[in-house]
């Protein structure tokens, strides 16, 4: 498994969000690449292990809403985190609706 997973939750319509292109970056740029799949999840996004540091996630919200028509405010969604114990897993999810966002570290 990944050291950092994400699931991303369609909070408007209640289901998961697939499709959802997804960066992981760290102090030397970027790390990987990953789209959620069907159940809205990215088990696999970049090593087993990474040091500690600062690190982001950056959504393409715009991508997914336009897939289905739907106007957001919201054209990315940028999470900045920090890894503070390199043998953590650390789990981002993110709610959506194309007029606000939530996020927090999950289990």
């Amino acid at each position: 498994m990944s050291h950092v997973t994400t699931h991303v939750l369609d909070a408007a319509l209640g289901r998961p969000a697939e499709g959802i292109p997804v960066v992981l970056s760290g102090p030397d740029g970027e790390i990987a690449r990953a789209v959620t799949n069907p159940d809205g999840r990215v088990p696999d996004l970049g090593p087993e292990l990474l040091a500690v540091g600062d690190y982001r996630l950056e959504f393409e919200t715009g991508l997914y809403f336009a897939a289905s028509g739907t106007e957001t405010f919201y054209p990315r969604v940028t999470v900045d985190f920090v890894i503070a114990d390199a043998e953590s897993h650390y789990h981002v999810p993110l709610l959506l609706s194309p007029f606000g966002y939530s996020t927090y570290r999950g289990s």
